[in-house]
């Protein structure tokens, strides 16, 4: 009975989540296309776009919360994943370009034509299609997480070791995507975007467009994520997290789960990534730094491990914070991030969303011994 009551609260809980975050876009949306600029609801242009990338980013700490939440694998790699996406739509939107490039070629890219390159590389081959987009945005990330964690999770390679041959692989990206001769615009990246399916991305209505869409797939996220946990396989991930070896001597392909959950987040991450790039007109190396990948798993921490709604609300929490200190001091963020940190993992381990019961529980424990007591009858004779 208690059982049955508790899955109804957390059923209750994950249907507000998404009404929640399908509300907030739409009456953002609203209140930028259908009031004027002058007015005081009004929600600039701005103010849209970077909405958008913290619902992008949302995604991703979403992604990270999955297979460090529910299974324990701590991954420093999945802004690879994320900028993998993000490249594939960026390939997609410099071959809608076309002749209204800088140097007018109807099949190469700018970048490419100011290198001497003489012909469009096989890779490239099929961007022009929306739909072959579509599908490398989760086939890329999703193959290179099914064989980097094929090899190291069947390896049984975990903890502190797994944590760093994944930052070293988002290092060896970030590297490679650097050199021009890879054919992704090395250092200064793609850019200069000029519309997606046919519409402009310096319209209004297509950046409110794209900020919808990102609420939606991240309310998707969300309810896949929460099927998962909520499911029979959610309780085998928890198990291999809490318990790996006696997990494994009942009988459970431990490394099957593993691969399945991490390739799971990395697409994920992917679609992130990829709705992150039309938002912001831009994709480059930059975006495989280790440090990116350092920050999701800080708002994890800081929303609240394992608890989905938390990774959502750490990844808008601490970006919103980010803007506002980068444009106050900005010298000063990272060393805010890491003692951030440091006081979320000594004293709030739960993070927010975890910690907020049991803070609400001595709140009330207070309150309540506050509350003076009956008064008690007089003495016979006064």
């Amino acid at each position: 009975m208690i059982a049955r009551k508790l899955a109804g609260q957390q059923h209750s809980l994950a249907l507000l989540v998404v009404a929640g975050l399908l509300g907030l876009a739409a009456l953002i949306v609203v209140l930028h296309l259908a009031l004027p600029a002058d007015s005081a609801f009004y929600i600039s242009s701005y103010a849209v776009a970077l909405i958008g990338k913290y619902l992008c980013f949302a995604l991703l700490a979403l992604a990270v919360d999955l297979v460090w939440g529910y299974v324990g694998i701590l991954s420093l790699g999945h802004g690879a994943f994320f900028a993998l996406g993000g490249y594939a739509m960026g390939m997609y939107l410099m071959r809608q370009i076309g002749t209204r490039g800088v140097y007018g070629d109807p099949i190469l890219p700018d970048f490419m034509v100011f290198l001497n390159w003489k012909e469009l590389p096989w890779y490239w081959f099929g961007f022009d299609q929306f739909w072959f987009a579509f599908i490398m945005i989760m086939a890329a990330p999703g193959l290179l997480a099914f064989v980097f964690g094929y090899l190291a999770f069947r390896s049984r390679v975990t903890g502190v070791y797994l944590s760093i041959i994944t930052q070293a692989m988002t290092f060896a990206l970030l590297l490679a995507f650097f050199r021009n001769d890879m054919g992704f615009g090395g250092n200064n990246g793609l850019t200069d975007f000029k519309d997606l399916l046919g519409f402009s991305l310096a319209e209004d209505a297509t950046r409110a467009g794209l900020l919808f869409a990102s609420a939606v797939v991240l309310a998707l996220g969300f309810i896949a994520c929460w099927a998962i946990a909520h499911s029979r396989l959610g309780k085998v991930l928890v198990a291999i997290r809490d318990a790996e070896s006696r997990t494994r001597f009942i009988g459970y392909r431990v490394e099957q789960y593993k691969v399945l959950i991490f390739t799971l987040s990395a697409i994920m991450a992917g679609v992130a990534g990829a709705l992150y790039v039309p938002q912001v007109s831009i994709i480059n190396p930059s975006e495989f730094a280790p440090t990116n990948s350092i920050e999701a798993v800080v708002w994890v921490a800081v929303g609240g491990r394992g608890t989905l709604f938390g990774a959502i609300l750490g990844g808008i929490l601490v970006n919103f914070g980010k803007t506002l200190l980068t444009n106050a001091l900005p010298e000063l963020w990272l060393f805010a991030l890491g003692g951030l940190f440091i006081v979320v993992t000594l004293f709030m381990p739960k993070g927010l969303v975890g910690t907020a019961p049991a803070a609400l529980a001595w709140v009330k424990g207070r309150l309540h011994r506050a509350k003076p007591g009956p008064a008690r009858p007089s003495e016979a004779g006064e």
